[in-house]
C-alpha cells in the first residue's frame, strides 16, 4: 500500500525484515519440537537464535534469491551463514508453506490485532455522538425522499451497530486464520510427526490445519479479506450519509474544517467532504481484495501457486488499508459538526406531510377501507404540495396540510379536530427512539 494511505504500525507487520524473522520463529519452534522428540540435537535452537535472531540481513536474503530463485531456500541460507553448522538441523522433513502459511497466519493475526483495536475507538466515537443527538428530530429518507421523523442518535447508532457486527466478523476471521501446518509436502508427514506440528505451533499460538495440502485452505484467507471489505463498506456507510448531509441543500452535517484547510483551488468558498469521500473510494479498492481472494480458493490438486503472488499484495495492503480507513473514520465521527437547526428546519420543510401514515392509520380504525383512507390523505397531500410548488416552494406551507385535511368533509366526518390534531405529534412519532437506540449501544 502506498504511504499516503498507511500507517508505519501496520506497515512494520509487513517488511521483509519483519516476515524473515516470523519465518526463523517458525523454524525454531520446530526445531525445539524435534529437539524433545529427540530427532535433533538438545540445545540447537538456542544456539541458531542466539547467532541469527535479530541479525537477518533481508538485502543479503533478497540477494541470493536473486540466484536461488526460491525465497525459503535463500532464507535458509543466510541462517546457515549466520549460524553454521547447528543450522544444518533446521527445517528437517519440513516443505517452504509449512514456514511460508505458518508466518503468514501470525502477520494477518498481528494485523488484524491492531485493525480491531482501532475499531474500538470508531465505535466509541459513534456511541458518542448517538448519545449527543439521542433527541435531535430529522427527517428520515427513502429513495433520498422525505419520509418520516428520525433522530440524528438514531442514524449514529445504526451506524455504530454496523460497525460492531464488522469488528465481529473480524475477529471470526481472526480466528479462521490463526491455523499453520507442519505437516511436510503434500500435509501427509512423511518425514514429520504429527506430534512435533502440534507442539510447535501450540508454542506460535496456532492450531493445526484440520487436513494440510502442502498449503493451509485458502478459504481461511478469503474470509480475513471479505470481513475486512465489509469494515470497508461499513465505513462507505457512514461516508456516504455525511457526503449527504453536507450538500449545500441538505447542510445538516459537515466535516471539520481546520484552521488553513482550502476546499478548492479555483473557489475559495469551499468546503468540501474531502474525508468522506475518499473513505468511499478506498472502500472500493478494500473490496476489489475480497474478490481476488476468493479467486484464490481454488487450486490444483494438492497446491500450486497462482494464490502466492496474489497475497503478497493483498493480504498486507487489505490489512494496511482497513487499518487506515478505520483511524480515518473515527477522525471524521469525531470531528463532524452537526447542525440540529438546520435539521429541524429540513424537517418542516413539508409542511408536516411525514404525517400522513398516521392519519392514515387514524382513518383505518374508524373503520374506512385501507384503500379509500389512503386515497383520502394523498388527495389532500398532493394538493398541498402543488399549491408550494406553484408559489416556488418545496413540500407544503406550514399548517397547508393540516388545513386541507380539516376542510375534506369525508375525512372530517370521522375525525374531529382532536383526534386529526393528535395525529401531528411528533413526539409520539418518536417515543421510542430511546429504546431502539439503547438496543444499539447497551453499555457503551
Amino acid at each position: 500500500m502506498i504511504t499516503r494511505y498507511s500507517r508505519p504500525e501496520l506497515t512494520n507487520l509487513w517488511t521483509d525484515a519483519y516476515r524473515f524473522e516470523l519465518w526463523l520463529e517458525v523454524e525454531l519452534a520446530a526445531c525445539r519440537a524435534m529437539e524433545r522428540a529427540g530427532t535433533v540435537p538438545a540445545g540447537t535452537a538456542d544456539r541458531v537464535r542466539a547467532q541469527a535472531a535479530g541479525k537477518l540481513d533481508a538485502q543479503r536474503i533478497l540477494t541470493i534469491e536473486a540466484t536461488t530463485r526460491h525465497d525459503v531456500i535463500a532464507f535458509l541460507t543466510h541462517v546457515e551463514e549466520l549460524a553454521g553448522e547447528p543450522a544444518r538441523w533446521l527445517h528437517l522433513g519440513m516443505t517452504s508453506s509449512d514456514v511460508l502459511d505458518s508466518a503468514l497466519a501470525l502477520q494477518t493475526m498481528r494485523a488484524l490485532d491492531v485493525v480491531l483495536e482501532k475499531i474500538g475507538g470508531l465505535t466509541a466515537a459513534l456511541s458518542a455522538k448517538a448519545r449527543e443527538h439521542a433527541r435531535t428530530p430529522m427527517i428520515g429518507r427513502s429513495h433520498g425522499i422525505h419520509a418520516e421523523p428520525i433522530t440524528a442518535g438514531l442514524t449514529f447508532a445504526r451506524w455504530h451497530a454496523e460497525v460492531v457486527r464488522a469488528a465481529e466478523r473480524v475477529q471470526r476471521a481472526r480466528t479462521a486464520i490463526a491455523v499453520g501446518k507442519i505437516a511436510g509436502a503434500v500435509g501427509v508427514y512423511g518425514n514429520l510427526d504429527p506430534a512435533i506440528e502440534a507442539e510447535a505451533l501450540e508454542a506460535l499460538g496456532l492450531a493445526p490445519e484440520t487436513v494440510a495440502t502442502q498449503i493451509v485452505a485458502r478459504d481461511r484467507h478469503a474470509e480475513v479479506l471479505c470481513a475486512l471489505a465489509l469494515l470497508g463498506t461499513a465505513i462507505e456507510q457512514i461516508a456516504l450519509g455525511v457526503r449527504h448531509w453536507q450538500r449545500t441543500e441538505v447542510g445538516e452535517a459537515e466535516e471539520g474544517f481546520g484552521k488553513g484547510q482550502k476546499g478548492s483551488s479555483a473557489m475559495p468558498h469551499k468546503k468540501n467532504p474531502i474525508l468522506s469521500e475518499n473513505l468511499t473510494g478506498l472502500a472500493r479498492l478494500l473490496r476489489s481484495y475480497a474478490g481476488a481472494g476468493l479467486e484464490d480458493v481454488a487450486l490444483w490438486h494438492e497446491r500450486d501457486i497462482s494464490h502466492s503472488s496474489v497475497e503478497r499484495v493483498v493480504m498486507p495492503d487489505a490489512t494496511i488499508l482497513a487499518d487506515f480507513m478505520v483511524v480515518r473514520a473515527t477522525t471524521l465521527v469525531e470531528g463532524l459538526v452537526v447542525h440540529p437547526s438546520r435539521m429541524r428546519a429540513n424537517l418542516d420543510r413539508t409542511g408536516g406531510l411525514y404525517f400522513s401514515e398516521a392519519i392514515l392509520l387514524a382513518l383505518v380504525r374508524t373503520g374506512l377501507a385501507r384503500q379509500e383512507a389512503y386515497v383520502m390523505v394523498q388527495r389532500a397531500a398532493l394538493a398541498a404540495i402543488h399549491e408550494a410548488a406553484a408559489e416556488g416552494q418545496v413540500g407544503a406551507k406550514p399548517g397547508r396540510f393540516r388545513a386541507l385535511l380539516g376542510a375534506d368533509p369525508e375525512v372530517a366526518a370521522r375525525l374531529d379536530t382532536a383526534a386529526l390534531d393528535a395525529c401531528f405529534d411528533l413526539d409520539h412519532h418518536l417515543r421510542h427512539a430511546g429504546a431502539i437506540l439503547e438496543r444499539a449501544l447497551g453499555g457503551v
